[in-house]
């Protein structure tokens, strides 16, 4: 069970994602504040495996909460939840230590995904934002590394699957597997999708 906090300003938001996972097997809520200074008494009291923060907040930013409990909690898992798609903020939050940034705009399986992804240690970022791989140490691949949720995306490619097919086995958005066929190509030094397929049927006993 993931043990989540929500820290969001419109209390609409909190309680629209508190019915989403109030029956879910998975996310459990175990806290929400509507601004940073009631985040940092919340993490305090109920150690989160995740907190996820709007950025604009009063008494004390997203911004500051992240850099706050990162410090004194490094094992908790920092999502960015917020309207702000633009580079800057991007990357302060992932500067602060969040390990996820996902838009409002977001569907709720997207959400979902979201959490479950940065609960495990992996980087999580909303497919239109821009980040770069090479910039950000988290998410640093080699040329031709692909991460664990690419590789799972690639054995699916392998078995001939569409991307809608792959995003509703993976409970995500079509336009999150395009992103991330996208992102392949380029880490692979591939040209197009039918070298990703060929790719993918060569490589398709290698997953591990």
């Amino acid at each position: 069970m993931i043990r989540i906090v929500i820290a969001e300003d419109h209390q609409s938001l909190i309680d629209g994602l508190e019915l989403q996972f109030e029956n879910d097997d998975n996310i459990q809520v175990v806290g929400s504040a509507n601004d940073g200074e009631m985040l940092l008494e919340i993490v305090e009291k109920k150690k989160p495996d995740v907190v996820i923060t709007d950025i604009r907040m009063p008494k004390i930013d997203g911004f500051a909460a992240t850099k706050l409990i990162k410090k004194e909690y490094p094992e908790i898992q920092i999502l960015a939840f917020t309207m702000f798609d633009q580079d800057e903020a991007v990357s302060q939050m992932l500067g602060a230590g969040a390990t996820g940034y996902v838009l409002k705009s977001s569907s709720l399986n997207e959400v979902r995904t979201a959490i479950e992804t940065v609960a495990r240690g992996e980087a999580y970022y909303d497919p239109n934002i821009n980040v770069s791989i090479e910039g950000d140490d988290k998410a640093k691949q080699k040329k031709g590394e692909l991460t664990k949720r690419q590789k799972e995306i690639l054995e699916f490619i392998a078995q001939g699957k569409t991307s809608r097919e792959i995003a509703d086995q993976l409970f995500t958005s079509v336009y999150t597997i395009e992103t991330h066929r996208k992102n392949m190509i380029k880490i692979l030094g591939l040209h197009g999708n039918g070298e990703l397929l060929r790719y993918a049927i060569e490589k398709k006993y290698d997953f591990g």
